[in-house]
């Protein structure tokens, strides 16, 4: 039977979450296509405040990587429009000029931010915080100017200002309500937060409405329709969302403040759904995550024809993600003529708790400071319990029984993903779950907002006990309870040489893995067995795979080879011939000396290699990637060393070397350290008669100044010790770990001992050499490959 062609319009958390649902229900029923505004694989958006507030980094938010889409078939289009919705014909079709035939369409086009129409709301340094490219546009500011202004002292804007504290800006936050979070707190509440959060040097303007942001070209300020006045460089406006409807409004689909769906997310036109922040059901539109993912369900079983009694509607809770607060509510938060409360006020111990009742039902609560209770107290509002029931449960707990031990099956331990008790223990059992990393991976829970992390744990402890308290290990994935040591033991003990070997022998819990162990699995047997091992590059992320660097607009970016950073006048001329020939959209230099092509077709990308002719850059690689230099002792006034030299043999001697992440250095020839050495994995400093090594630096968002590893007199030295540190980061630490996280992780004193033992320094060196022997060029292996040239680049079929 042909498969159902399934077209979804929106890449975000509620759409894809359809699309699990739907593939984990009918894994080859359907062709599915995804078209997304956002030049990224799916990430989690919920978690953007904790990549503002330096907890995370953007790429540990990606929920499915670009591998997952390849792996389930899906067609993806990134940083592609859906403009119209031809709903007679069944065809949308995009602002790039494709159209694509549906037999299901699911509209997930979320909302977009309210931005309050302010004199002035058009200046620069004034953003939403809704997306990446926002948050980006923030850490931006805050490395040029000091002071911001939040307008809004919701979840959202709060948020947001704890991030540009943590970020080093003077924080305003400006509060139309006489308390905050008014929506989610009582006053109570919201004083205590309010408190905390000026403790920790938040600063507030509560009961202010903005009438103008001041500034000519850029934003200088804010002024008040009470005639006050506040100095800002950035203004972050976090007033709310509203459903990004305009799409189906356009194409004739039923509109109301959202789209208008019934029970199984159907709108008015046959074969047309909506799901998500842009839904409206039952006169309802959900801007949180719990919902969102309940209403997937429902339309996933309905696409596949379960039965099923559809989406009924949500109790919601919220759950503040700033640091050092905690703070949740759910239900009703503020009194009634007929609800009583449960109050409980520590002022010691700086916690709060009310519970509202009404007819003897639990209807709503509200935490500050100890939220261990959220999650229970949510399951029980949520299925409408009795007191008596929550006061039985709290004796409970105080005679000793943990929180998950009294809750029952149906329960629901994890919010945001509708997760019970009961699901997570039967996996644990029947699966042999032993970490939370195994449960998370199974059945979802604590996947999103992670507050229920510790939930998950408590169960793993109560259905495990003594196992579970001797087996807390991290195991590389879900797939397997072994650790990233104990795999590449037994690879060597046992003389494994492929992945499928490994997964087998070692009875990996997938038959094909994940896109998590994949590419570990293929490093550590390249790094076991650097000349009997054939590189696996199906099991390598896409931009290693072809060779560039994949962009917004589904183009790739081509950086060509300058060693040292240093070029000539037949490269440029030949760069700027290859750049005209191919029309592409951009040349840029980058931030490590080299030129950057943007904007290369993929079809286009080996003629672009053989007219260049010169060799990769690596500039997508986990592997040594740049050398930035100064121009030394050659050029410089200050210059005592030849740092240009140094660099270029350093980028030669090293050149496509695999490595667990992407590897970075620099070569400076004076304190003054122009090639930035302080923040690469590897920076070399020249003085006067002495060169001084230094390791384990990042000038990423988690900014780590690199540390003193050795100093010594000559070039040769300087080989000598990189060598033994970049072989003994490759063969200990785990797959994707940057060296600043490696060296925090094990101390320099550990490293410095390991490369300044002549002994262990000399074998570490020659281990390195054996993994360069076998350097191939990439773009010239892939020219010489006509089955590659015919498999990887002939057809445009992806992103």
């Amino acid at each position: 039977m042909a498969k159902k062609k399934l077209v979804l319009i929106g890449n975000g958390m509620a759409g894809i979450r359809a699309i699990e649902e739907i593939l984990q229900l009918l894994p080859d029923q359907f062709d599915i296509t995804v078209f997304g505004k956002e030049p990224y694989p799916n990430y989690n958006r919920i978690q953007l405040s904790k990549v503002l507030q330096g907890d995370t980094e953007i790429k540990d938010i990606t929920l499915n990587e670009w591998q997952w889409y390849e792996d389930n078939g899906i067609l993806l289009y990134p940083g592609e429009t859906v403009t119209k919705i031809d709903k007679e014909n069944q065809v949308v079709y995009t602002d790039k000029g494709k159209e694509t035939a549906y037999d299901y369409l699911i509209i997930a086009t979320g909302s977009n931010p309210f931005m309050l129409p302010l004199p002035g709301a058009d200046k620069e340094g004034v953003t939403a915080f809704r997306d990446i490219e926002d948050c980006e546009k923030m850490i931006d500011a805050s490395n040029h100017y000091k002071r911001a202004a939040v307008i809004g002292g919701g979840l959202l804007g709060l948020e947001a200002a704890r991030g540009l504290l943590n970020l080093g800006m003077e924080v305003d936050v400006i509060h139309i309500s006489d308390y905050l979070m008014e929506r989610q707190l009582d006053r109570a509440a919201a004083e205590l937060l309010q408190k905390e959060l000026e403790s920790q040097g938040m600063n507030f303007y509560l009961e202010k409405q903005t009438s103008e942001i001041t500034g000519k070209k850029r934003v200088t300020g804010l002024k008040f329709k009470d005639g006050g006045a506040i100095p800002a460089d950035l203004v972050v406006m976090a007033v709310g969302i509203k459903p990004n409807v305009a799409l189906a409004q356009e194409s004739g689909v039923d509109v109301n403040r959202g789209i208008i769906v019934n029970d199984h997310m159907e709108t008015n036109v046959p074969n047309i759904y909506a799901v998500g922040e842009c839904a409206e059901h039952r006169e309802m539109v959900y801007g949180l995550v719990a919902p969102l993912y309940e209403q997937g369900q429902a339309l996933a079983k309905h696409i596949c024809g379960m039965n099923h009694q559809g989406y009924k509607g949500s109790v919601l809770s919220t759950q503040l993600k700033v640091s050092g607060v905690d703070v949740f509510s759910t239900g009703l938060i503020n009194e009634t003529a007929d609800s009583k409360s449960i109050k409980v006020f520590d002022e010691w111990q700086n916690t709060y708790k009310k519970i509202l009742v009404q007819d003897d039902k639990l209807t709503g609560a509200v935490l500050f400071g100890d939220t261990k209770e959220g999650t229970k107290l949510l399951s029980l509002i949520k299925k409408g319990a009795n007191v008596q029931e929550y006061l039985e449960s709290q004796q409970a707990s105080d005679d000793g029984e943990s929180i998950v031990a009294a809750m029952s099956d149906e329960e629901i331990i994890c919010g945001c993903n509708g997760v019970s008790k009961g699901t997570i223990v039967n996996a644990i059992k029947n699966d042999g779950l032993t970490t939370v990393e195994q449960v998370k991976g199974k059945t979802n829970a604590s996947r999103s907002c992670g507050t229920c992390k510790n939930l998950v744990s408590d169960l793993l402890t109560d259905t495990l006990g003594d196992e579970y308290e001797a087996d807390t290990k991290e195991s590389i994935c879900a797939c397997t309870d072994l650790t990233r040591d104990e795999v590449v033991a037994e690879i060597r003990e046992k003389g494994l040489t492929h992945s499928k070997e490994v997964m087998n022998v070692l009875e990996w819990k997938t038959e094909e893995g994940c896109s998590k162990c994949k590419p570990a699995l293929n490093y550590y047997l390249g790094m076991v067995y650097p000349e009997e091992h054939e590189d696996e590059r199906e099991s390598r992320f896409v931009n290693e795979r072809l060779h560039a660097n994949i962009q917004k607009d589904g183009t790739y970016s081509v950086v060509p080879r300058m060693y040292g950073g240093v070029t000539n006048a037949e490269d440029l001329r030949t760069i700027a011939d290859v750049a005209e020939k191919y029309e592409v959209g951009m040349i840029k230099l980058t931030g490590g000396q080299r030129i950057d092509l943007l904007g290369v077709k993929k079809e286009d990308l080996p003629d672009v290699w053989k007219d260049l002719g010169m060799p990769s850059g690596y500039a997508y690689g986990k592997s040594v990637r740049t050398v930035k230099t100064c121009v030394g002792a050659e050029f410089c006034r200050f210059g005592t060393q030849d740092s240009t030299g140094m660099g270029i043999q350093l980028e030669k001697k090293f050149e496509g070397l695999n490595t667990p992440h992407k590897v970075k250095m620099g070569v400076s020839a004076c304190p003054r350290n122009c090639a930035e050495g302080g923040i690469k994995d590897v920076g070399v400093v020249g003085l006067d008669g002495v060169w001084e090594v230094y390791v384990g630096g990042n000038g990423g968002t988690d900014l780590r100044k690199a540390e003193l590893l050795v100093k010594v007199k000559t070039q040769q030295e300087v080989l000598e010790y990189t060598a033994a540190f970049l072989q003994y980061y490759r063969e200990n630490a785990s797959y994707l770990e940057r060296t600043s996280h490696y060296v925090e992780r094990v101390g320099i004193e550990h490293v410095q001992e390991i490369v300044n033992d002549d002994q262990l320094r000399s074998e570490l060196n020659a281990r390195m050499d054996q993994a360069l022997s076998v350097y191939q060029e990439p773009w010239s292996n892939v020219l010489e490959s006509e089955t590659t040239l015919k498999d990887l680049y002939q057809k445009v079929t992806a992103k």
